[in-house]
């Protein structure tokens, strides 16, 4: 070993973090070791109140210090526009473009029966329990172009074809495969202004 244990066990963790390979987690690590007593201190209370202080809002799934996130408790947003994305780091992404004003919906996943992810293994429930209580509802398909991302948007449209909804989906100047939240603010509002009617 190289290392001395403490500083390997640093390395290690900083790797756990996605497109961190050993190099940037040594760098990192050692760059930790610069920081005073106090930022140390900061930084590991900061880490420890991330994961117990965050939970998932209960009416769209997205990560919140609060029962209610701060999207769906904001009276300036149209409630009946619905962007449904995979996961909560896509909110962030189109946040940033700053643009939309309508609410989201996180499902947690993606249909996927090759790795036994099955349509109740996701929020949907939740989805269709919204939509019920809104007149005028519109939901914006916002997943990857992947055979999951595919299967769950099919899903979707299936559960909801006897509901008098709009279905739209983002344009496609969105790569195939792309992640939406590695995607620039620019490509992000053209496909939110160019989505395409599904249903």
């Amino acid at each position: 070993m190289i290392y001395p244990e403490t500083l390997a066990k640093a390395i290690d963790y900083f790797q756990k973090l996605p497109g961190i390979g050993e190099k940037n987690a040594e760098r990192l690590a050692l760059a930790v070791l610069d920081f005073s007593e106090e930022d140390i201190e900061n930084f590991s209370s900061t880490l420890i109140a991330s994961k117990s202080n965050l939970s998932n809002c209960v009416v769209c799934g997205h990560i919140t210090d609060k029962e209610i996130c701060s999207i769906c408790s904001d009276e300036g947003r149209k409630k009946n526009l619905i962007c449904v994305l995979e996961d909560y780091k896509s909110v962030f992404s189109f946040e940033k473009a700053g643009n939309y004003k309508g609410v989201y919906h996180i499902l947690g996943g993606l249909i996927s029966p090759i790795d036994d992810i099955k349509p109740e293994d996701i929020n949907f429930n939740s989805l269709v329990k919204r939509v019920k209580e809104l007149e005028d509802c519109e939901l914006i398909i916002a997943l990857k172009s992947t055979i999951e991302g595919e299967t769950t948007t099919l899903y979707i449209k299936k559960i909801f074809e006897s509901n008098p909804i709009e279905i739209s989906r983002l344009s496609y100047g969105i790569p195939m495969g792309a992640e939406i939240d590695y995607l620039d603010s620019v490509t992000l509002d053209r496909a939110i202004n160019d989505r395409k009617k599904i249903s």
